[in-house]
């Protein structure tokens, strides 16, 4: 049987194996509806994407209602903290970084898909490491990686930079995988020394290392800024890495413009 599928991106050590498909034709459908969108999809050169993990006497933490299916010898644990007030904290964190409370951990030896998407997907390796990631973007990783809320310094710069008070923390050593909103090779990856970027926008994705996020003027005054038309930027201030996705305002606006809100009348 022909695989209908490319495996587009891979990592794996001895104990997991972390795959994305890529469907390369979406079959027909009876349905008009959906077979119009399937054709629209495929001139598009839109692909539906797929994540397969191989656990070998290992474990996976992933987003709650993730799994598509499962094979093998995997045992299912929720991941909430140790009674009530570990179950408090992970609501409150599942409210402030728009992801799941609840996280499953799978453990044993056997393969895991989860759920298809049209999104994209980065795998990131950490090597006693952590990453800074915008909300959402979490999507699974080995349980040898912990992840929690990094709370923003500046609750103005927060407020200002449209990031929110928090973020996801993603750290230790091992694997991770995150769900981005554009192709990743549209992505662009700064390294600072001791450097700033600054950005006219809320398209930055991740950080890594010792970076100082806060919100600034583009000029000194105010009224200048105002002049200028640029307003805030978010700034980006230390030594490591700042991956921004150029691209993600026109996706977003694209997406408007074909799914314009509709107009409320009274």
């Amino acid at each position: 049987m022909t695989e209908a599928y490319q495996v587009v991106s891979v990592v794996e050590n001895p104990t997991i194996k972390i795959e994305v498909l890529e469907y390369q034709n979406l079959g027909g459908n009876d349905n008009f509806a959906v077979a119009e969108k399937l054709f629209f999809a495929q001139k598009s050169n839109i692909k539906l994407r797929q994540v397969r993990i191989t656990l070998n006497n290992s474990s996976l933490t992933a987003e709650a209602g993730a799994l598509q299916f499962m094979k093998g010898n995997i045992t299912l644990k929720s991941l909430g903290g140790n009674g009530a007030k570990g179950f408090l904290k992970g609501i409150a964190s599942s409210v402030l970084t728009n992801e799941s409370a609840i996280k499953p951990q799978y453990q044993g030896s056997g393969v895991i898909y989860l759920e298809p998407s049209f999104k994209h997907y980065m795998i990131v390796e950490l090597n006693n490491e952590e990453i800074i990631a915008d909300k959402g973007l979490f999507y699974c990783c080995e349980s040898s990686v912990s992840v929690s809320v990094q709370a923003v310094k500046n609750i103005s710069s927060a407020l200002a930079g449209g990031e929110g008070l928090f973020q996801t923390k993603v750290s230790g050593t091992g694997f991770c995988l995150f769900e981005i909103p554009v192709p990743e090779d549209e992505l662009v990856e700064f390294e600072l020394h001791n450097e700033t970027v600054q950005v006219d926008g809320n398209f930055t994705l991740f950080r890594l290392g010792n970076i100082d996020f806060t919100v600034e003027k583009s000029t000194k005054s105010i009224f200048g800024s105002m002049a200028s038309g640029e307003g805030l930027l978010q700034t980006f201030r230390g030594t490591g890495k700042v991956i921004i996705a150029p691209t993600l305002p026109v996706y977003e606006k694209l997406g408007y413009l074909l799914n314009p809100s509709p107009v409320q009348t009274k």
